[in-house]
């Protein structure tokens, strides 16, 4: 089991409460003065900040959630519902279920009721109050007062340091997705108003470089927990996307960060399928994970949705060989007991790797196409759209994960190939400390790693930025970035089209305030100081 979830089972004894007010402090079976004096509780606290990211609750799969705004707790999986406001909006993904508000996300039709953007704006906030309370309750005045000693004292200060990485990070997606948000830093009565988006980049910048010092060196902390690589990349990530969020050119910026990364000794994975099997927490390309353990870690979000969502239709003759019961005695193809008959993709996106899906291209492709049509003409039909079992639970050798429902599989959130594109791109947009070759290198890095030779590679004049965004979609579809880089492109929404977009079925442009998502009508009920985003 890895370790940052062993530490979320023993957290589970901290009885974090449900969370739907911005300014609530988590509760404790145990008052504070009391708990806080075992320095194992620090460390407990930590890996709840960390499990938050995965998990619903206390009781996985499910009972006893962190937040109850739904009634359905798989829902409010933090990178479930990152990954569908990033990738089913887009043409990258397509769900189809039926839950209200899910048909909106594809449509670009979404209102401020959309019980999908509630639960995100939620479990953001959420994290950023469990942040803060544990930096309130670590102080170095409340560790004197509760005796903690030296040696747990200087282990607290890079937890401490680790939940200013984790808040920032819910800062940043915060910026991203909903841009004018309240800037919290303590627990308080008050309630809070928003500030500009400037003050909320700034605040993330600043946080980053006073706690980089603090943070591990790259590859030296223990596996699930952030190291000075995910603030690289993290950096990298704020920058890139700078002009969106402010107004400001910060490719410079950016390349200084991937070059960190580069540097720090990550290497791509010889087979590009193996980021997403069951043993790719072994992998020397993942920076950054949210991880996963079958067993230990139980819940309906996280590679279990990923896995289960993305099969059905005649992939499910590979599931259940000869009618036996998980772990059956010959291997499956995709290490689980079962699909959900959900995700698929669209043409668009599969004609990134070539027009015919049942001979791609460009060997990322891991798409089923038997019974499957590349077409949609119903969301609602899973056999319209190609199937992308991406994720799966299984090894790099064969073996079965640990849980036929519950994949073992961690989520990738920052990985090598991701810095490679983000340096190209930064330095096709103007970025100094970085060169047109080594770009160049890059992206043929990973179509090298793609086709086993240098048969994909491309030539400098092939180098710029369209070509860029497609080859995002090759090598990072379906790993929550599509629609940060659309909106970045400006094709997110009154330019770009794809199958249904705006609930047409060969698609139409959509209008350019949804470029992010609205305030929930909830919080403006709560919160009069809160306004809604433009045209909402």
């Amino acid at each position: 089991m890895r370790y940052i979830y062993k530490l979320f089972m023993i957290a589970l004894a901290l009885t974090l409460g449900a969370c739907t007010d911005l300014n609530v402090k988590p509760e404790g079976s145990f008052g504070a003065a009391e708990l806080f004096t075992n320095p194992e509780a620090y460390e407990q606290y930590l890996a709840k900040l960390y499990g938050s990211f995965s998990l619903t609750g206390q009781d996985g799969p499910h009972g006893n959630g962190d937040i109850g705004i739904v009634n359905d707790e798989g829902f409010t999986s933090y990178i479930r519902a990152y990954w569908k406001a990033q990738e089913i909006t887009t043409d990258e993904a397509v769900l189809s279920w039926t839950d209200a508000g899910i048909r909106e996300m594809h449509e670009h039709t979404w209102t401020s009721e959309n019980q999908f953007v509630r639960v995100l704006y939620y479990r953001i906030f959420m994290i950023i109050a469990y942040s803060n309370d544990f930096l309130m309750q670590s102080t170095p005045e409340k560790l004197s007062d509760n005796g903690i000693s030296q040696d747990w004292k200087d282990k607290i200060e890079i937890y401490r340091a680790e939940a200013r990485f984790l808040r920032a990070l819910a800062y940043w997606h915060a910026l991203d997705l909903f841009r004018n948000i309240p800037l919290l830093t303590t627990i308080t009565a008050d309630l809070p108003t928003q500030v500009a988006p400037e003050v909320i980049f700034n605040f993330i910048v600043s946080e980053l470089e006073e706690i980089e010092p603090i943070m591990v060196d790259p590859k030296l902390n223990e596996y699930g927990r952030a190291d000075k690589a995910a603030l690289w990349m993290l950096q990298a990530k704020l920058f890139l996307n700078a002009e969106v969020y402010i107004g400001q050119s910060k490719f410079t910026e950016c390349i200084t960060a991937c070059n960190k990364v580069i540097g720090a000794g990550y290497a791509l994975n010889n087979e590009y399928a193996t980021l997403f099997m069951a043993d790719n927490h072994t992998s020397n390309e993942i920076i950054f994970a949210l991880n996963s353990d079958g067993k230990n870690t139980q819940s309906w979000g996280s590679t279990t949705f990923l896995v289960h969502a993305a099969i059905g239709g005649a992939m499910s003759d590979d599931i259940d060989v000869n009618g036996l019961p998980y772990p059956d005695e010959e291997l499956n193809e995709y290490g689980v007991n079962g699909g959900w008959v959900g995700l698929r993709t669209t043409r668009t996106m599969v004609e990134k790797f070539g027009i015919d899906p049942s001979n791609p291209d460009d060997p990322r492709a891991i798409f089923f196409t038997e019974g499957q049509s590349i077409d949609i003409a119903d969301i609602g039909e899973f056999t319209d759209g190609i199937a992308v079992p991406k994720y799966v639970n299984i090894t790099s050798t064969g073996v079965l994960g640990s849980d036929g429902t519950h994949c073992d599989t961690d989520y990738p959130l920052f990985r090598l190939g991701d810095a490679y594109l983000m340096y190209a791109e930064a330095v096709l947009r103007g970025g100094a400390g970085g060169d047109a070759t080594t770009a160049l290198s890059y992206v043929n890095a990973l179509r090298e790693r793609a086709n086993g030779d240098t048969s994909g590679n491309i030539i400098q004049s092939d180098l710029n930025l369209p070509f860029l965004l497609d080859e995002r979609v090759r090598e990072l579809y379906w790993e929550g970035t599509r629609r940060v880089d659309l909106v970045r492109y400006g094709e997110f929404t009154d330019q770009g089209i794809w199958p249904w977009k705006g609930a047409v079925a060969e698609g139409i442009t959509t209008e350019s305030y949804r470029d992010i998502f609205p305030i929930p009508a909830s919080d403006l009920i709560a919160n009069p100081f809160m306004k809604q985003n433009t045209g909402y």
